[in-house]
Protein backbone atom coordinates (compact mmCIF):
# COMPACT_ATOMS: atom_id res chain seq x y z
CA UNK A 1 0.00 0.00 0.00
CA UNK A 2 1.31 3.42 -0.88
CA UNK A 3 1.59 5.71 2.13
CA UNK A 4 0.50 8.53 -0.15
CA UNK A 5 -2.76 6.79 -0.96
CA UNK A 6 -6.02 8.44 -0.03
CA UNK A 7 -8.60 5.69 0.33
CA UNK A 8 -11.72 4.88 2.31
CA UNK A 9 -14.39 7.12 3.85
CA UNK A 10 -13.38 10.33 5.56
CA UNK A 11 -14.78 12.01 8.63
CA UNK A 12 -16.48 15.04 7.10
CA UNK A 13 -16.76 18.08 9.30
CA UNK A 14 -18.73 20.56 7.23
CA UNK A 15 -21.83 21.92 8.90
CA UNK A 16 -24.82 19.63 8.49
CA UNK A 17 -22.81 16.60 7.36
CA UNK A 18 -22.62 13.34 9.27
CA UNK A 19 -19.26 12.21 10.55
CA UNK A 20 -18.25 8.93 8.91
CA UNK A 21 -15.57 7.11 10.96
CA UNK A 22 -12.87 5.08 9.26
CA UNK A 23 -13.63 1.36 9.36
CA UNK A 24 -9.92 0.49 9.61
CA UNK A 25 -6.76 2.27 10.67
CA UNK A 26 -5.46 1.46 7.17
CA UNK A 27 -8.04 3.79 5.61
CA UNK A 28 -6.85 7.00 7.22
CA UNK A 29 -5.50 9.67 4.91
CA UNK A 30 -1.79 10.20 4.25
CA UNK A 31 -0.90 13.24 2.15
CA UNK A 32 1.63 16.05 1.78
CA UNK A 33 -1.18 18.49 0.96
CA UNK A 34 -2.75 20.47 3.80
CA UNK A 35 -5.93 20.77 1.72
CA UNK A 36 -6.47 16.99 2.00
CA UNK A 37 -7.14 17.37 5.73
CA UNK A 38 -10.21 19.14 7.04
CA UNK A 39 -9.69 21.72 9.79
CA UNK A 40 -10.53 19.66 12.90
CA UNK A 41 -13.46 20.65 15.09
CA UNK A 42 -12.88 18.21 17.94
CA UNK A 43 -15.72 15.94 16.85
CA UNK A 44 -13.45 13.68 14.77
CA UNK A 45 -12.22 10.44 16.34
CA UNK A 46 -8.57 11.47 15.97
CA UNK A 47 -9.17 14.87 17.60
CA UNK A 48 -11.93 14.25 20.15
CA UNK A 49 -9.60 14.45 23.15
CA UNK A 50 -7.59 17.44 21.90
CA UNK A 51 -8.49 21.07 22.81
CA UNK A 52 -8.44 22.16 19.14
CA UNK A 53 -10.00 25.53 19.96
CA UNK A 54 -6.68 26.57 21.50
CA UNK A 55 -4.65 25.48 18.45
CA UNK A 56 -6.07 27.64 15.66
CA UNK A 57 -2.75 29.16 14.63
CA UNK A 58 -0.96 25.80 14.59
CA UNK A 59 -3.58 24.28 12.28
CA UNK A 60 -3.87 27.23 9.88
CA UNK A 61 -3.05 26.72 6.20
CA UNK A 62 -0.18 29.16 6.19
CA UNK A 63 1.60 27.82 9.26
CA UNK A 64 4.31 30.10 10.64
CA UNK A 65 7.46 31.74 9.33
CA UNK A 66 9.36 32.00 12.61
CA UNK A 67 12.17 29.62 13.63
CA UNK A 68 13.38 27.98 16.79
CA UNK A 69 16.95 28.35 18.01
CA UNK A 70 18.48 25.08 16.80
CA UNK A 71 21.76 23.50 17.85
CA UNK A 72 23.09 20.34 16.21
CA UNK A 73 25.78 18.27 17.90
CA UNK A 74 26.99 15.73 15.36
CA UNK A 75 29.52 13.00 16.17
CA UNK A 76 32.33 12.39 13.70
CA UNK A 77 31.06 11.00 10.41
CA UNK A 78 27.49 12.27 10.81
CA UNK A 79 26.52 15.02 8.36
CA UNK A 80 23.81 17.64 8.09
CA UNK A 81 22.36 19.19 4.94
CA UNK A 82 19.40 21.38 4.03
CA UNK A 83 17.27 20.63 0.98
CA UNK A 84 14.00 22.00 -0.47
CA UNK A 85 10.78 20.33 0.69
CA UNK A 86 10.10 18.75 -2.73
CA UNK A 87 13.50 17.08 -2.76
CA UNK A 88 13.05 15.74 0.76
CA UNK A 89 9.77 14.07 -0.18
CA UNK A 90 11.60 11.97 -2.74
CA UNK A 91 13.71 10.35 -0.02
CA UNK A 92 10.96 7.89 0.89
CA UNK A 93 9.66 9.45 4.09
CA UNK A 94 5.99 8.67 4.88
CA UNK A 95 3.54 11.45 4.14
CA UNK A 96 1.82 13.33 7.00
CA UNK A 97 -1.07 11.60 8.73
CA UNK A 98 -2.95 14.63 10.01
CA UNK A 99 -3.38 18.33 9.32
CA UNK A 100 -0.77 19.47 11.85
CA UNK A 101 1.94 17.32 10.29
CA UNK A 102 0.96 18.49 6.78
CA UNK A 103 1.31 22.10 7.96
CA UNK A 104 4.75 21.28 9.37
CA UNK A 105 5.83 19.74 6.05
CA UNK A 106 4.47 22.64 4.02
CA UNK A 107 7.27 24.92 5.15
CA UNK A 108 10.42 25.72 3.27
CA UNK A 109 13.66 23.80 3.62
CA UNK A 110 14.08 20.41 5.30
CA UNK A 111 17.05 19.46 7.49
CA UNK A 112 18.62 16.09 6.65
CA UNK A 113 20.79 14.21 9.16
CA UNK A 114 22.82 11.31 7.69
CA UNK A 115 24.41 8.53 9.74
CA UNK A 116 26.65 6.55 7.37
CA UNK A 117 26.41 2.81 6.83
CA UNK A 118 28.16 0.59 9.40
CA UNK A 119 28.90 3.55 11.67
CA UNK A 120 29.02 2.85 15.41
CA UNK A 121 28.43 6.14 17.21
CA UNK A 122 30.08 6.44 20.62
CA UNK A 123 28.05 9.53 21.52
CA UNK A 124 24.52 10.58 20.58
CA UNK A 125 23.43 12.90 17.82
CA UNK A 126 21.84 15.83 19.68
CA UNK A 127 19.30 18.24 18.20
CA UNK A 128 18.30 21.00 20.62
CA UNK A 129 15.33 23.20 19.68
CA UNK A 130 14.51 26.21 21.85
CA UNK A 131 11.60 28.61 21.51
CA UNK A 132 12.34 32.18 22.49
CA UNK A 133 8.83 33.60 22.19
CA UNK A 134 5.23 32.80 21.38
CA UNK A 135 5.77 32.66 17.62
CA UNK A 136 4.22 29.95 15.44
CA UNK A 137 6.97 27.68 14.10
CA UNK A 138 6.99 24.68 11.77
CA UNK A 139 9.85 22.35 10.85
CA UNK A 140 10.66 19.04 9.17
CA UNK A 141 13.71 16.91 10.00
CA UNK A 142 14.68 13.72 8.15
CA UNK A 143 17.15 11.29 9.71
CA UNK A 144 18.68 8.66 7.41
CA UNK A 145 20.50 5.77 9.03
CA UNK A 146 22.71 3.61 6.82
CA UNK A 147 22.63 -0.18 6.87
CA UNK A 148 24.18 -1.87 9.93
CA UNK A 149 24.78 1.50 11.61
CA UNK A 150 24.35 1.86 15.38
CA UNK A 151 23.58 5.05 17.25
CA UNK A 152 21.36 7.24 19.41
CA UNK A 153 19.55 10.45 18.48
CA UNK A 154 18.34 12.87 21.16
CA UNK A 155 15.87 15.61 20.19
CA UNK A 156 15.25 18.17 22.94
CA UNK A 157 12.47 20.77 22.99
CA UNK A 158 12.43 23.67 25.45
CA UNK A 159 11.40 27.32 25.83
CA UNK A 160 8.19 28.89 24.55
CA UNK A 161 6.68 28.47 21.08
CA UNK A 162 3.68 27.24 19.12
CA UNK A 163 5.39 24.43 17.23
CA UNK A 164 4.29 21.99 14.52
CA UNK A 165 6.85 19.29 13.83
CA UNK A 166 7.45 16.42 11.42
CA UNK A 167 10.35 14.07 12.17
CA UNK A 168 11.00 11.29 9.64
CA UNK A 169 13.44 8.51 10.55
CA UNK A 170 14.57 6.02 7.88
CA UNK A 171 16.45 3.15 9.53
CA UNK A 172 18.46 1.10 7.05
CA UNK A 173 18.62 -2.69 6.93
CA UNK A 174 20.28 -4.25 9.95
CA UNK A 175 20.68 -0.92 11.77
CA UNK A 176 20.19 -0.43 15.51
CA UNK A 177 18.84 2.97 16.53
CA UNK A 178 17.53 4.67 19.66
CA UNK A 179 15.54 7.91 19.34
CA UNK A 180 14.85 9.99 22.46
CA UNK A 181 12.40 12.90 22.15
CA UNK A 182 12.30 15.16 25.21
CA UNK A 183 9.45 17.69 25.55
CA UNK A 184 10.55 20.02 28.36
CA UNK A 185 8.67 23.12 27.24
CA UNK A 186 7.56 26.09 29.32
CA UNK A 187 3.97 25.93 30.53
CA UNK A 188 2.70 28.28 27.80
CA UNK A 189 4.16 26.32 24.86
CA UNK A 190 2.05 24.26 22.43
CA UNK A 191 3.53 21.40 20.39
CA UNK A 192 1.91 19.25 17.70
CA UNK A 193 4.33 16.61 16.41
CA UNK A 194 4.42 13.58 14.14
CA UNK A 195 7.33 11.15 14.34
CA UNK A 196 7.50 8.58 11.55
CA UNK A 197 9.85 5.61 11.88
CA UNK A 198 10.51 3.30 8.92
CA UNK A 199 12.18 0.12 10.18
CA UNK A 200 14.42 -1.59 7.63
CA UNK A 201 14.86 -5.33 7.12
CA UNK A 202 16.24 -6.92 10.31
CA UNK A 203 16.64 -3.44 11.82
CA UNK A 204 15.91 -2.58 15.45
CA UNK A 205 14.52 0.82 16.46
CA UNK A 206 13.63 2.10 19.91
CA UNK A 207 11.64 5.36 20.17
CA UNK A 208 11.37 6.97 23.61
CA UNK A 209 9.04 9.93 24.17
CA UNK A 210 9.46 11.91 27.38
CA UNK A 211 6.98 14.74 28.01
CA UNK A 212 7.38 16.72 31.22
CA UNK A 213 6.52 20.25 30.08
CA UNK A 214 4.24 22.27 27.83
CA UNK A 215 0.70 23.60 27.89
CA UNK A 216 -0.59 21.36 25.09
CA UNK A 217 1.63 18.61 23.69
CA UNK A 218 0.24 16.12 21.16
CA UNK A 219 2.78 13.68 19.74
CA UNK A 220 1.91 11.06 17.10
CA UNK A 221 4.46 8.27 16.68
CA UNK A 222 4.04 5.99 13.66
CA UNK A 223 6.09 2.88 12.86
CA UNK A 224 6.16 0.98 9.56
CA UNK A 225 8.36 -1.84 8.28
CA UNK A 226 10.32 -1.82 5.01
CA UNK A 227 11.09 -5.55 5.17
CA UNK A 228 10.83 -8.68 7.31
CA UNK A 229 12.67 -9.21 10.58
CA UNK A 230 12.29 -5.64 11.85
CA UNK A 231 11.77 -4.75 15.52
CA UNK A 232 10.19 -1.59 16.95
CA UNK A 233 9.98 -0.60 20.61
CA UNK A 234 7.94 2.46 21.60
CA UNK A 235 8.48 3.71 25.15
CA UNK A 236 7.09 6.78 26.85
CA UNK A 237 7.04 8.73 30.11
CA UNK A 238 4.82 11.72 30.85
CA UNK A 239 3.89 13.80 33.90
CA UNK A 240 0.99 16.24 33.68
CA UNK A 241 0.44 19.02 36.19
CA UNK A 242 -2.51 21.36 36.67
CA UNK A 243 -3.77 22.83 33.38
CA UNK A 244 -1.56 20.68 31.13
CA UNK A 245 -2.83 18.53 28.24
CA UNK A 246 -0.32 15.84 27.24
CA UNK A 247 -1.41 13.51 24.44
CA UNK A 248 0.51 10.59 22.92
CA UNK A 249 -0.76 8.56 19.97
CA UNK A 250 0.96 5.58 18.40
CA UNK A 251 0.29 3.61 15.24
CA UNK A 252 2.33 0.48 14.53
CA UNK A 253 1.58 -0.76 11.02
CA UNK A 254 2.66 -4.39 10.59
CA UNK A 255 2.70 -4.93 6.85
CA UNK A 256 5.86 -7.04 6.50
CA UNK A 257 6.07 -10.60 7.85
CA UNK A 258 8.05 -11.80 10.88
CA UNK A 259 8.38 -8.41 12.56
CA UNK A 260 7.83 -7.47 16.21
CA UNK A 261 6.74 -4.46 18.23
CA UNK A 262 6.47 -3.62 21.90
CA UNK A 263 4.89 -0.43 23.26
CA UNK A 264 4.99 0.67 26.90
CA UNK A 265 3.96 4.13 28.15
CA UNK A 266 3.64 5.30 31.75
CA UNK A 267 2.15 8.57 32.94
CA UNK A 268 1.40 10.40 36.18
CA UNK A 269 -1.06 13.23 36.77
CA UNK A 270 -1.67 15.70 39.55
CA UNK A 271 -3.57 18.94 39.93
CA UNK A 272 -6.90 20.32 38.83
CA UNK A 273 -7.60 19.89 35.08
CA UNK A 274 -4.41 17.91 34.42
CA UNK A 275 -5.27 15.76 31.40
CA UNK A 276 -3.35 12.99 29.63
CA UNK A 277 -4.35 10.98 26.57
CA UNK A 278 -2.76 7.80 25.30
CA UNK A 279 -4.06 6.08 22.15
CA UNK A 280 -2.27 2.99 20.87
CA UNK A 281 -3.20 1.51 17.48
CA UNK A 282 -1.64 -1.69 16.14
CA UNK A 283 -2.60 -3.03 12.71
CA UNK A 284 -1.50 -6.49 11.61
CA UNK A 285 -2.18 -6.78 7.90
CA UNK A 286 -2.97 -10.01 6.05
CA UNK A 287 0.60 -10.27 4.72
CA UNK A 288 2.21 -9.82 8.15
CA UNK A 289 2.42 -13.47 9.15
CA UNK A 290 4.66 -14.27 12.10
CA UNK A 291 4.02 -10.93 13.82
CA UNK A 292 4.53 -10.55 17.57
CA UNK A 293 3.21 -7.39 19.25
CA UNK A 294 2.14 -6.06 22.64
CA UNK A 295 1.17 -2.62 23.93
CA UNK A 296 0.80 -1.42 27.51
CA UNK A 297 -0.25 1.87 29.09
CA UNK A 298 -0.28 2.61 32.83
CA UNK A 299 -1.43 5.84 34.46
CA UNK A 300 -1.00 6.96 38.05
CA UNK A 301 -3.49 9.59 39.26
CA UNK A 302 -2.01 11.42 42.23
CA UNK A 303 -4.75 13.95 43.05
CA UNK A 304 -8.42 14.62 42.53
CA UNK A 305 -9.38 16.67 39.47
CA UNK A 306 -6.94 14.96 37.08
CA UNK A 307 -8.12 12.87 34.10
CA UNK A 308 -6.36 10.14 32.14
CA UNK A 309 -7.82 8.72 28.90
CA UNK A 310 -6.30 5.48 27.64
CA UNK A 311 -7.43 3.75 24.43
CA UNK A 312 -5.57 0.65 23.18
CA UNK A 313 -6.68 -0.74 19.79
CA UNK A 314 -5.63 -3.93 18.04
CA UNK A 315 -6.69 -4.83 14.48
CA UNK A 316 -5.69 -8.23 13.09
CA UNK A 317 -6.22 -9.39 9.50
CA UNK A 318 -4.43 -12.76 9.74
CA UNK A 319 -4.47 -15.59 12.24
CA UNK A 320 -0.90 -16.65 11.42
CA UNK A 321 0.83 -14.63 14.14
CA UNK A 322 3.11 -15.40 17.08
CA UNK A 323 1.10 -13.32 19.51
CA UNK A 324 -0.71 -10.03 20.02
CA UNK A 325 -2.16 -8.28 23.03
CA UNK A 326 -2.71 -5.02 24.87
CA UNK A 327 -3.41 -3.78 28.38
CA UNK A 328 -4.29 -0.48 30.03
CA UNK A 329 -4.59 0.47 33.70
CA UNK A 330 -5.39 3.74 35.43
CA UNK A 331 -5.39 3.96 39.20
CA UNK A 332 -4.78 6.13 42.20
CA UNK A 333 -1.71 6.29 44.39
CA UNK A 334 -1.24 3.03 46.30
CA UNK A 335 -1.79 3.92 49.96
CA UNK A 336 -0.52 0.49 51.05
CA UNK A 337 2.88 1.15 49.48
CA UNK A 338 2.97 4.53 51.19
CA UNK A 339 2.05 2.98 54.55
CA UNK A 340 4.69 0.27 54.14
CA UNK A 341 7.45 2.83 53.65
CA UNK A 342 6.22 5.14 56.41
CA UNK A 343 6.06 2.20 58.82
CA UNK A 344 9.79 1.82 58.28
CA UNK A 345 10.55 5.39 59.27
CA UNK A 346 10.50 7.07 55.85
CA UNK A 347 8.72 10.48 55.90
CA UNK A 348 5.54 10.74 53.82
CA UNK A 349 6.93 13.14 51.19
CA UNK A 350 10.01 10.98 50.68
CA UNK A 351 7.93 7.80 50.54
CA UNK A 352 5.64 9.35 47.95
CA UNK A 353 8.63 10.35 45.83
CA UNK A 354 10.12 6.85 46.02
CA UNK A 355 6.89 5.20 44.89
CA UNK A 356 6.52 7.50 41.87
CA UNK A 357 10.19 7.12 40.96
CA UNK A 358 9.81 3.35 41.09
CA UNK A 359 6.73 3.59 38.84
CA UNK A 360 8.73 5.36 36.10
CA UNK A 361 12.09 3.66 36.59
CA UNK A 362 11.41 0.63 34.38
CA UNK A 363 11.25 2.94 31.36
CA UNK A 364 13.66 5.71 32.37
CA UNK A 365 16.40 3.13 32.99
CA UNK A 366 16.16 2.00 29.36
CA UNK A 367 16.83 5.44 27.87
CA UNK A 368 20.57 4.82 27.79
CA UNK A 369 21.53 8.46 28.32
CA UNK A 370 22.46 9.22 31.94
CA UNK A 371 22.07 12.98 31.53
CA UNK A 372 18.54 12.68 30.12
CA UNK A 373 17.56 10.09 32.75
CA UNK A 374 18.79 12.32 35.59
CA UNK A 375 16.95 15.32 34.16
CA UNK A 376 13.70 13.35 33.96
CA UNK A 377 13.91 12.15 37.54
CA UNK A 378 14.83 15.65 38.74
CA UNK A 379 11.85 17.12 36.86
CA UNK A 380 9.54 14.49 38.41
CA UNK A 381 10.84 15.44 41.87
CA UNK A 382 10.09 19.11 41.15
CA UNK A 383 6.56 18.25 40.00
CA UNK A 384 5.95 16.20 43.14
CA UNK A 385 7.22 18.99 45.39
CA UNK A 386 4.88 21.42 43.65
CA UNK A 387 1.95 19.09 44.14
CA UNK A 388 2.72 18.60 47.80
CA UNK A 389 2.96 22.37 48.27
Amino acid sequence: MSLLADSGPKAHTHSGETLVPDQSRAERTRSWSVADFELPTGREEDWRFTPVGRLTDLLADAGGSAELDVTHHLPEGVTRSVVPADEARALGAPAPGDRAAAVAAAGGDVTIIDIPAEAELTEPVRISLTGTGGDTVRAHHVVRVGHFARGTIVVEHSGTADYTELLSVLAGDGSQLTIVSLQDWADDANHLGQHDVVVGRDASVRHIAVTIGGGIVRLNTNATYAGPGGSFEGLGVYFADAGQHLEHRLFVDHEAPHCSSNVEYKGALQGETAHTVWVGDVLIRAAAEGTETYELNRNLVLTDGARADSVPNLEIETGEIVGAGHASTTGRFDDQQLFYLQARGIPEDEARRLVVRGFFNSIVARIGDAEISDRIMAAIDVELEGGAA
